[in-house]
């Protein structure tokens, strides 16, 4: 769905935990578009991404873990790109995130196929397994020399998190950064015509 409002923001493809963040998105005139609004979008979100099978399908408790992932995530990304202290409620969350459920597939054995990897988990920590991966993500980035690249988009209402591709970058896209550069060009327009006009 954002795909279609916005192209994905710089870091996006490369960071789970920046999708997830970037999942709901702020536009003009006040108007949310959010990719976990409901038990079922969150399941194609996660199907997306290949964090559960293809005939899964989630509750909205699970929605409801997922959204506040997302939350400690924001707040986490925010405070790093503003070069703030973390909450430590909100690292005890991401920390218990990362836990809940192994990431790394597990070695199996079956007499047809031989030894083999898997993550298969049972319907009820399928939210457990994708949170403990996007964790693992956001963990890494936040951890690494790549977290100096973290920002967040200074185009109102946009509150969408990107990596910077160069030090002079402000925007998540193309599309809020010509919304910011018209609105200051209508700004200067304006205020010369009062000017002139007083």
């Amino acid at each position: 769905m954002s795909e279609a409002l916005l192209p994905p923001a710089p870091g996006t493809q490369k960071h789970l935990s920046i999708d997830l963040v970037n999942s709901v998105i702020h536009l003009p005139g006040g108007r949310i578009v959010d990719e976990l609004d409901s038990p079922e979008e969150t399941t194609s979100w996660l199907k997306e991404r290949e964090l559960v099978d293809e005939d899964a399908t989630l509750q909205s408790y699970c929605q409801n873990r997922l959204s506040g992932l997302r939350a400690d995530l924001r707040e986490a990304f925010s405070s790093c790109a503003a070069g703030q202290s973390f909450d430590p409620q909100i690292l005890d969350r991401l920390n218990k995130a990362l836990t809940a459920a192994p990431h790394i597939p597990l070695l199996r054995y079956s007499p047809d196929t031989g030894f083999h990897r898997s993550t298969e988990h049972p319907v009820t920590r399928l939210v457990e397994y994708a949170m403990s991966v996007i964790a693992e993500d956001a963990a890494a980035l936040l951890a690494s020399e790549e977290s100096a690249l973290l920002a967040q988009c200074e185009a109102e209402p946009c509150q969408r998190f990107l990596l910077r591709t160069h030090g002079r970058r402000q925007w998540c896209s193309t599309r809020c950064g010509d919304r910011v550069r018209a609105a200051r060009a209508y700004a200067r327009k304006r205020e010369k015509a009062l000017k002139s006009s007083a």
